[in-house]
């Protein structure tokens, strides 16, 4: 089990309102409890709704970042559905207007192929054989559901490293707003500000920030404001940073 807690990893770490926060720490606690009880079955169904909650919150920052491209990808949608993905104020509302395997055609606008998204969303039909009145379970001993375990760890990993461009396309924008000019911006303080703009407004996970570490800050060093940029990310390294044990 303490490989699965990687998965904690990948999801935020601040949620919007509590009951988004509640929701994903019921979920780990039913996986941990049905794990550590030998409820194999529902161990793994747990865990699959931590995964495909990844997903939306994968998607959230695609659609924060490449608007445009997300609007394209809506096209075939009912026009209700359109507005209440564009407009969604929860990553969770994209998975209320989508069948559940549709949701990974998102994925696909951070340059992963009909193959690999294929691969993503298999978890999806595996977990929908399972789900329903059978007379036999798949996931018998400790072995073969932590061999499913890392196969899911896999492929958030895929998909995380897809997702590093437009991590750091999110990071660049945060930077050049207002959010360097203490003037203008929410908060006074640069750590309020990262937090709160950056962090929390895009369910930033500890392995997004990963990614942002290491942004190249010289590309932005013909920006008119490049003093106030580096401030900012220097405070955002100073608090972040991981320093190697």
């Amino acid at each position: 089990m303490d490989d699965a807690q990687a998965i904690l990893d990948y999801l935020p770490f601040s949620y919007r309102n509590r009951d988004e926060e509640e929701y994903v720490g019921f979920l780990w606690d039913s996986f941990v409890s049905n794990y550590e009880s030998e409820k194999f079955e529902f161990a793994n169904l747990a865990f699959h709704l931590l995964y495909m909650s990844y997903v939306c919150f994968a998607v959230w920052r695609i659609r924060a970042a490449r608007k445009s491209d997300f609007e394209k990808a809506m096209v075939g949608f009912q026009n209700d559905v359109e507005n209440k993905l564009f407009k969604a104020d929860s990553p969770f509302k994209f998975y209320e207007q989508l069948k559940e395997a549709t949701i990974f055609r998102f994925i696909k606008l951070i340059g992963c192929g009909n193959e690999q998204v294929g691969e993503f969303s298999r978890f999806v039909k595996f977990r929908n054989r399972i789900a329903h009145p059978s007379g036999t379970t798949t996931f018998n001993d400790r072995e073969t559901l932590d061999v499913h375990i890392a196969l899911v760890l896999t492929e958030i990993g895929n998909i995380q490293n897809h997702m590093a461009p437009l991590l750091q396309e999110l990071f660049g924008a945060f930077l050049c707003s207002e959010s360097n000019d203490p003037e203008k911006r929410e908060y006074i303080d640069d750590g309020d500000q990262i937090r709160e703009a950056l962090i929390h407004e895009n369910y930033f996970s500890q392995r997004d920030i990963e990614a942002c570490l290491s942004f190249d800050i010289d590309t932005l060093a013909a920006h008119e404001n490049f003093p106030a940029i580096k401030l900012l990310f220097d405070a955002f390294v100073q608090t972040y940073q991981v320093d190697p044990a």
